[in-house]
C-alpha cells in the first residue's frame, strides 16, 4: 500500500513529556498505586480492616452522644420549666420577640427576675482581672478630667488589646441574658470617651494622632464576620446579617465559604440601603440554584458526574453579585472587603483566600461558585479575571478550584495576616459541625438554665461526658487523617471535613430542624426564607450587646 502511493510508513514515537527522550520506554502504570506499593505489606494488610473498625467505634460513639444531648435537653427544660410562673412566661416572650428592641426589653426583665442583675453589680470574679479593670478606668477618668494626653496615650497603649484583662471573654457574657458587668460596661464607656477625647484634642499634631491611632490598631485588631458553608443551612446566614445591619454592628471585613459565600458577596456588592431592600422573603425569588427537575439532575449526574451545572450557577450568581464585579470594584463600591475561601484542585497546593488584596481583578461570580463546588455536587471551576478592557479571561493558568469548606472553613490565619483580624464573629452553619457545638457553662446572651447560670449544663457528670465522647470522636478521626487510612473519594481528600477550626471569638449557631436536613439541596420558597431570616436574627441578637462593646472601641 505504500508504496502504491508513494509514501512511506510513519514510525509511531512516544515520550513521556517534551522534554524526555522519544525512544525512551513508557511506563503505563499507575502513579498513586506505584506510590502505595511502596508503603509496605502491612498497610495494605491492615488499613481496611483497622479503618473498618474506627469507624464502627465512630457510629457508636456518635450513637451516645447524640442520646446524651437528648437527655441534656431533657434535665434542661425540666429544670427551666420548674420555678416561677413570671419567669417562665418572660422566657417564652423572649423566644417569641421579633424585634431586637423587644428582645433587649424581656431580657433585662429576665435578668432582673431570676437575680442576674445582682453578679452584674459586683465586681469581682475570677474570670477576669477586676483589680486592673478598676486601676485603669480609674487613670483614665483622671488623665482625661486633668487633660493630660501624653498620660492618656500611654494608659490606652497599654490597655488597648485584644481582650485585655478578660472583658472581651465569652464567659463574662454568658451568665446574663444581656450584658455584663457594670464595671466592664463602664471601662469600656471610658475607653471610648477617651479616644473620642484624643481624636479632639488641640494638644496633639494631626501626625502624633495618626501614628497613635495607627499603633493603637494594630495592636486590637479588627473584626471580621465569618459565614461558613453549609449548602441549605447556609440561608440562615440572611438573618444573621439582617440583625447585624438593623443594629449598625456589620462588620468591614466579610468572609464566606461555599453557601456563606453567596450572603458574603449580597452583603459585600451592596449597600447599607440596598441591603435593608434585599433581605426580605422575596429575596427567595431569586434563590433557584436546585429548580431544575430530578430528569435533569440524572442526565447531568450521568454525563458529568455532578448534580449542578457551572454554566447555569454562573448565570444565576450574577444577581447576587451585581453582575461581574470584580473583588476591587465591590470593595471600592461599599466599602466592605469581601473574602471568599477556595481550595486548588491539587491536593497539594494551599488554600486560597480571594479578596480585593490577593485577587483584585478576579470576577466575584466565579470566585463563589468554586468555593461552592463540593466534588460530587458541583464540578471543579476555573476562577475568571477582569481585563482593564473589561473582557473575562481564565486565571491562575485555568487551575480549577473547589470548595473552601473541604480545607477551611472559617480562614481565621489568613484574615489576621491580611487585615489584622483577631476578633471572629462566626455563623456557623455545617450541619455536620453545629451539632457538636455545646457550651458547657451557656454561651453569649443563653446563661445555664440552673444555679443561677453558675452551673454546668445538664449537670457537671453530663457535661463531662459529653466532652469525653466528643474528644474521643476527633481522635478518631485524627488516627485516620494522620495513617491516611481514608481513600479519596471523588478525587478529594474528605480528612479534614470534621478536624477544621469551626468557632470564633464569638460563634453564632442557627437552631435548624430535622427538616431542614431534608432541604440541603433545595431552594427555599418566600415562607421558608422568611422563618429562617428571623430564626437567624433571633439567634444573632444575643450576641449583639457583646459585638457593640467591641466595636465602640474598634471603630473609635
Amino acid at each position: 500500500m505504500a508504496s502504491i502511493y508513494g509514501w512511506e510508513k510513519v514510525e509511531s514515537i512516544k515520550s513521556l513529556s517534551d522534554f524526555a527522550p522519544v525512544h525512551q520506554r513508557v511506563s503505563r502504570r499507575n502513579k498513586a498505586a506505584a506510590h502505595q506499593s511502596k508503603i509496605g505489606f502491612s498497610y495494605h494488610l491492615f488499613r481496611w480492616p483497622l479503618l473498618g473498625l474506627i469507624f464502627l467505634f465512630i457510629y457508636l460513639e456518635f450513637g451516645l452522644y447524640v442520646f446524651l444531648r437528648q437527655i441534656v435537653t431533657g434535665v434542661e427544660w425540666t429544670v427551666a420549666s420548674v420555678g416561677q410562673r413570671r419567669k417562665r412566661k418572660l422566657v417564652r416572650k423572649l423566644k417569641a420577640s421579633t424585634t431586637y428592641e423587644e428582645w433587649r426589653n424581656t431580657a433585662t426583665e429576665l435578668d432582673y427576675a431570676l437575680g442576674f442583675q445582682e453578679w452584674k453589680e459586683t465586681d469581682e470574679d475570677p474570670k477576669y482581672d477586676y483589680p486592673l479593670i478598676r486601676k485603669v478606668r480609674k487613670s483614665l477618668v483622671h488623665l482625661r478630667s486633668a487633660g493630660d494626653v501624653t498620660g492618656l496615650m500611654g494608659v490606652l497603649e497599654i490597655c488597648l488589646r485584644n481582650n485585655f484583662a478578660g472583658v472581651e471573654g465569652v464567659r463574662m457574657y454568658s451568665e446574663t441574658f444581656l450584658g455584663t458587668k457594670n464595671l466592664i460596661e463602664s471601662y469600656v464607656n471610658e475607653v471610648k470617651r477617651s479616644l473620642d477625647y484624643l481624636r479632639e484634642s488641640p494638644d496633639l499634631s494631626l501626625d502624633d494622632k495618626r501614628r497613635f491611632y495607627r499603633a493603637i490598631n494594630k495592636n486590637y485588631g479588627a473584626s471580621a464576620l465569618c459565614l461558613s458553608g453549609g449548602a441549605g443551612f447556609g440561608y440562615y446566614h440572611f438573618g444573621v446579617v439582617k440583625a447585624f445591619l438593623e443594629a449598625d454592628l456589620l462588620p468591614k471585613v466579610v468572609t464566606g465559604t461555599s453557601a456563606g459565600g453567596i450572603v458574603a458577596a449580597l452583603v459585600c456588592t451592596r449597600t447599607d440601603d440596598e441591603l435593608r431592600e434585599l433581605l426580605v422573603p422575596e429575596l427567595a425569588d431569586r434563590i433557584t440554584a436546585c429548580e431544575d427537575s430530578l430528569l435533569v439532575w440524572l442526565k447531568r449526574v450521568w454525563k458529568t458526574g455532578a448534580r449542578f451545572s457551572p454554566v447555569e450557577w454562573a448565570k444565576k450568581a450574577t444577581f447576587f453579585t451585581r453582575g461581574s464585579m470584580t473583588f476591587r470594584e465591590a470593595y471600592e463600591r461599599t466599602g466592605r472587603a469581601l473574602n471568599i475561601s477556595v481550595v486548588p484542585h491539587d491536593q497539594h497546593s494551599p488554600t486560597k483566600l480571594l479578596n480585593h488584596l490577593t485577587a483584585p481583578d478576579c470576577v466575584i461570580w466565579s470566585a463563589i461558585i468554586a468555593s461552592a463546588a463540593v466534588p460530587g455536587i458541583l464540578p471543579g471551576v476555573v476562577l475568571m479575571q477582569k481585563t482593564k478592557a473589561g473582557d473575562l479571561r481564565p486565571m491562575n493558568f485555568g487551575s480549577k478550584f473547589k470548595d473552601g469548606s473541604l480545607r477551611v472553613d472559617i480562614p481565621l490565619e489568613s484574615l489576621h495576616l491580611l487585615f489584622n483580624v483577631n476578633y471572629a464573629i462566626v455563623s456557623q452553619a455545617n450541619p455536620h459541625v453545629h451539632l457538636f457545638f455545646f457550651a458547657p457553662r451557656g454561651s453569649v446572651g443563653s446563661p445555664v438554665s440552673h444555679r443561677k447560670g453558675k452551673g454546668w449544663r445538664g449537670g457537671f457528670l453530663l457535661s463531662a461526658a459529653e466532652q469525653y465522647l466528643k474528644l474521643e470522636l476527633t481522635k478518631n478521626f485524627k488516627v485516620i487523617r494522620d495513617l491516611e487510612l481514608m481513600p479519596q473519594l471523588l478525587g478529594s481528600d474528605w480528612s479534614s471535613v470534621f478536624l477544621q477550626r469551626f468557632a470564633g471569638s464569638v460563634t453564632i449557631l442557627p437552631k435548624s430542624r430535622i427538616l431542614d436536613w431534608f432541604r440541603l439541596l433545595n431552594d427555599p420558597d418566600r415562607k421558608e426564607l422568611d422563618r429562617m431570616m428571623r430564626v437567624g436574627q433571633q439567634v444573632a441578637w444575643p450576641t449583639l450587646h457583646m459585638i457593640e462593646n467591641r466595636l465602640k472601641v474598634e471603630v473609635s
